[in-house]
């Protein structure tokens, strides 16, 4: 193990113990990937997205915060807070009344690279209703697109934090884009 891993999940098992001060630190030591993830997220977003990197870092980091789960490495807390940043998304678009779908259908790609159209927030709630029907099915195929999609994650490191091969993930990752594209493809 890496120093810096070894050092996130010294700080992970305190900040789980409620040392508020190994939060801090943690936070502080993975906010450079965090952000990473983050501006992944807003490139993702409409241009004049009221949410910026910097407020969903802080936003999912409340969350994470106010209900932390038991965590074992660096990848497994970037992994929850993908989820977490997913859910703040998802809440904020769902706020901005944009969760009616209906015709007109946009299509989007799902790969690393996916570039929202005009109507990003409906992409968002279309592909957080895929994931949630996805997971009813698959749950691993759900958690290793949110993974991978959401967290940016290399699928080395989703085979960590799923305990799983990388091969397995990489046919996860391939099935659930197909399943995802007709379930989308028929909202």
């Amino acid at each position: 193990m890496a120093k810096g891993e070894e050092t996130v999940t010294v700080l992970l098992k305190a900040m789980q113990n409620g040392d508020s001060a190994a939060g801090e630190k943690l936070f502080a030591a993975l906010y450079d990937e965090l952000h990473r993830l983050a501006r992944g997220y807003m490139r993702r977003e409409r241009a004049d997205h009221t949410l910026q990197p910097t407020a969903l870092i802080n936003e999912a980091f409340v969350r994470l915060a106010q209900n932390t789960p038991e965590l074992s490495s660096r990848a497994h807390f970037v992994a929850v807070a993908a989820t977490v940043m997913r859910r703040v998304l998802v809440d904020h678009a769902r706020n901005r009344g944009a969760g009616i779908r209906g015709g007109g259908q946009q299509k989007f790609q799902l790969d690393e690279n996916v570039v929202f159209s005009d109507e990003r927030p409906r992409d968002i709630l279309a592909l957080n209703d895929g994931l949630d029907q996805l997971e009813r099915v698959n749950a691993r195929q759900a958690r290793v697109v949110e993974l991978r999609f959401f967290g940016g994650l290399s699928v080395e490191e989703i085979a960590g934090v799923l305990g799983i091969a990388p091969r397995s993930v990489k046919r996860d990752w391939a099935l659930a884009r197909v399943w995802l594209h007709k379930e989308i493809g028929r909202s």
